[in-house]
C-alpha cells in the first residue's frame, strides 16, 4: 500500500507560525508535523509515500533531503504553481498513486492514535470504493451515514445546508478525521477539474458507489490547524 500525505496547504489558520515556513514544517515538541505524519503512515509499512507541496515547497524538499527521506521511498507531487485543494491534489497525483492497490490518504495537520491496520482491515472487508475515518466529536460540518455506515450526505450545522447523496433514515452524524483509504478505481471516476474538495467528490460518488465510514474510537485525534490547538497538543505528546 502507498500513502499520500496532504502537505500543501497555506496554513493561514496557523499564522504566525506559517509566515516563513510551510504548515508541514511547523514543530510539535521539536518534531515537524510532516515527520509525525510520515512516521504515522509508515505504521502500515507502506511501499511509497507521496507528499504534495505548495506553500514554501522548497523548504519541504530541503527538509526531506536533510533527513535522507527518512530512508523511505518518497515522491513529491508538485503544486507550487497552483494550490489544488484536497480533491484537486488527488487528481494531480493520480499517476504517482498507481492503479494496482488501495492507498492511504492522510492530512499532515492531524494528530491521531488511530489504528491504521484496523482501518485497512475494515476497508478490505467492506470492499467499498473508499473508507473514511470518522469520529463522534463536535464540528460545524458533519458527514451523514446510513445504518450500514455508508456515506449518505453532509450537513452544515451553522447554516443548515444539507447535501443528500442517497436516501437514509435516522442518519448517523460523524466528523471526518482527514484520514482515509481509497481504491485506485476511484481515480478513474473523477470528472472534476482544477481546484476542488475531496468531500464534494465523495458526496457525488456516494450516489452510486459504496463509500464507508470507519468509526475511530482511539484515544487521541486533534486538528493542529490553529496555534491554540498546537499548544494544547504539546501538553499531550
Amino acid at each position: 500500500m502507498k500513502a499520500f500525505i496532504l502537505a500543501a496547504g497555506l496554513g493561514t489558520r496557523l499564522a504566525p507560525f506559517t509566515l516563513e515556513r510551510p504548515k508541514a514544517l511547523v514543530e510539535l515538541n521539536g518534531i515537524t508535523l510532516l515527520e509525525r505524519a510520515i512516521r504515522k503512515v509508515n505504521e502500515l509499512e507502506v511501499s511509497e509515500i507521496v507528499i504534495n507541496v505548495h506553500h514554501f515547497g522548497d523548504q519541504i524538499l530541503e527538509f526531506l533531503k536533510s533527513k535522507q527521506n527518512f530512508n523511505l521511498p518518497l515522491t513529491l507531487s508538485d503544486e507550487r504553481d497552483q494550490l489544488l485543494d484536497t480533491g484537486g491534489a488527488l487528481l494531480k497525483a493520480k499517476e504517482l498513486l498507481g492503479s494496482k492497490e488501495p492507498f492511504l490518504l492522510y492530512n499532515v495537520d492531524v494528530l491521531s492514535t488511530i489504528d491504521l491496520k484496523s482501518l485497512s482491515v475494515f476497508h478490505l472487508e467492506k470492499g467499498g470504493l473508499a473508507t473514511l475515518a470518522v469520529r463522534e466529536r463536535p464540528t460545524d460540518r458533519y458527514l451523514l451515514f446510513d445504518q450500514n455506515m455508508m456515506l449518505s450526505g453532509w450537513k452544515n450545522q451553522k447554516t443548515g445546508e444539507v447535501k443528500i447523496s442517497r436516501p437514509f433514515d435516522q442518519p448517523k452524524n460523524f466528523a471526518f478525521s482527514g484520514i482515509q483509504i481509497i481504491e485506485p478505481g476511484l481515480l478513474s471516476l473523477i470528472t472534476e477539474t482544477g481546484k476542488f474538495s475531496i468531500i464534494d467528490l465523495y458526496l457525488r460518488l456516494a450516489k452510486s458507489e459504496a463509500i464507508y465510514g470507519y468509526q475511530d474510537t482511539s484515544e487521541t485525534w486533534m486538528d493542529l490547524g490553529k496555534p491554540d490547538q498546537l499548544i494544547a497538543a504539546e501538553k499531550m505528546c
